[in-house]
């Protein structure tokens, strides 16, 4: 159920088979692979570290992550969203009486997107939220309500390296189940920033409406030709080797 891209595993199954595989694990991190992550990943060791974890999962958030895959033979079955994801494990939470604990964006974001969460999921127990400025470093008090909570999943939005930073650093200590870095998914329940419309997202132009909406995404494009160059040099030589 997984393919290799460059020195990272990818989930290539449904999302169905990725919400089962989340179900069954006893701990689990989800990490959303779009190209930019990944790049990231390749010349940052805390990272890669993190991505590379027998406990990590990198699911194919990204257009540039299922071109990576058709390039090496090895396609993956679709592409799967991690704001999709995420949404799925509240509803799993709502359904199951699991509750979620929200760390990161603005407070007001924060606030809203807790609002609408409650709307559209009453019965969502959320345990706890804290905004995403504060010192990684210097946390405690956020670490000891978490751990007094016990949050069945965390969902952490601060983008990436932040995220992920805090991820690995308490990764272990913590007892969710289920961690994920969700980057601007806050915003997206918050009703801040829209989602693409249907159509674009199944033609994997998701990426061309974010940049439309938000046009300082567009120096983050860069990436995308970057991680596919670094694929097709990597392909060359395994197949010279």
């Amino acid at each position: 159920m997984f393919i290799k891209i460059l020195e990272y595993k990818i989930f290539c199954g449904t999302k169905v088979n990725l919400l089962k595989l989340i179900n069954e694990a006893n701990k689990i991190n989800i990490i959303s692979g779009n190209p930019e992550v990944l790049y990231m990943g390749m010349y940052n060791e805390k990272l890669k570290a993190l991505y590379i974890d027998s406990k990590s999962v990198i699911i194919p958030d990204g257009v540039g992550t299922v071109i990576a895959s058709k390039i090496l033979n090895t396609p993956v079955k679709e592409k799967i969203a991690g704001i999709e994801v995420m949404e799925e494990i509240i509803k799993n939470c709502e359904a199951e009486g699991k509750g979620i604990y929200l760390v990161g964006a603005q407070e007001e974001v924060l606030k809203e997107c807790i609002i609408n969460l409650i709307i559209k999921y009453p019965k969502l127990k959320i345990l706890g939220s804290k905004n995403g400025y504060f010192d990684l470093n210097n946390c405690q008090e956020l670490i000891e309500d978490i751990e007094e909570k016990k949050p069945f999943a965390i969902f952490v939005a601060m983008g990436c390296p932040r995220q992920e930073i805090f991820i690995s650093k308490f990764f272990e200590t913590l007892p969710c189940k289920v961690f994920m870095g969700v980057g601007g998914s806050f915003d997206v329940f918050a009703g801040k920033v829209k989602r693409a419309p249907k159509w674009m997202i199944n033609l994997g132009l998701e990426w061309l409406y974010r940049v439309a909406n938000e046009p300082f995404r567009i120096k983050r494009l860069i990436y995308i030709p970057k991680f596919l160059m670094r694929v097709v040099i990597s392909k060359y030589f395994n197949k010279r080797k």
